[in-house]
């Protein structure tokens, strides 16, 4: 049997995270399970409470098919705690350890931009980083998967 991994985000406001980690990794918003032609009408197919939305949630995909699927759901509760598991990304790419940093702070500062928080540097190794809702991640260097 193979099996593969799904990671999932809990947050508050299930947009904001979407749009920050399409942005981070190059995602894009997964298409519904068939029949269904939109997640809203997938969603509508469901007995929830009138209370939950469609905005209440995102599921996310690499468009090469490689990286793990991101489900994103909101939550009631705020974060309290650190990750216990976070995604890294990583930049590839070689040359010197001066160019290497230089790749991941040009990365690190263009998820600033897309609402990110450098958390930490170590300097010459990676940055710890946070989506907009304060989930952890790190930027590092990196090779492409075979």
């Amino acid at each position: 049997m193979t099996v593969y991994i799904s990671l999932t985000l809990d947050c508050t406001n299930a947009p904001l995270v979407a749009d920050f980690w399409k942005t981070a990794l190059g995602y894009i918003d997964e298409p519904p399970p068939a029949p269904f032609e939109t997640r809203a009408e997938w969603f509508a197919s469901f007995d929830l409470p009138d209370d939950e939305s469609p905005d209440d949630s995102a599921w996310l995909c690499d468009p090469q098919g490689v990286g793990p699927r991101l489900s994103i759901l909101k939550v009631p509760e705020p974060k309290t705690v650190k990750n216990r598991l976070h995604i890294d990304i990583r930049v590839p790419g070689h040359g010197s350890p001066e160019e290497r940093w230089d790749r991941m702070g040009a990365e690190a500062a263009r998820l600033v931009a897309a609402g990110g928080t450098i958390l930490h540097e170590d300097t010459g190794h990676h940055f710890v980083m946070a989506d907009p809702e304060g989930n952890e991640f790190c930027v590092a260097a990196g090779r492409a998967p075979n």
